[in-house]
């Protein structure tokens, strides 16, 4: 069981990026919560840069938007993740070809749904 890196990271409560931190966490998986701006989840305090590196990534899941993907396109490739899910909202034609030209495994589905079903 690798690390999880979720992008758009957030400490609200109504948020979907928040439920899904909180129930990658209280399941016992490893979490990278990137966000924007200062935050925390269980604990968990957000990185604000984008990490270069993260040891045994195995899942990125995404919580921006389309637009604001392109600004991590090359960085997001850079981690060499085993798969990308792209939750409802935030799908993107474009960058999933270039996961896939990438031999990244890519999914567009609610990682929420996934966790609840026992499918993450």
């Amino acid at each position: 069981m690798g690390t999880t890196l979720v992008i758009g990271a957030s400490d609200k409560p109504d948020r979907y990026a928040y439920k899904v931190a909180m129930g990658l966490i209280s399941r016992g998986y490893q979490v990278v919560l990137f966000g924007i701006k200062p935050g925390e989840v269980m604990g968990v305090k957000f990185v604000t840069e984008f990490p270069t590196q993260i040891d045994d990534l195995d899942t990125v899941t995404l919580y921006i938007n389309p637009t604001v993907q392109e600004n991590y396109y090359a960085k997001i490739l850079a981690l060499k993740p085993r798969r990308i899910i792209f939750n409802p909202g935030t799908e993107n034609p474009e960058f999933e070809k270039m996961c896939e030209d990438q031999g990244i495994e890519v999914q567009e589905s609610c990682n929420l749904v996934m966790l609840s079903t026992g499918q993450y």
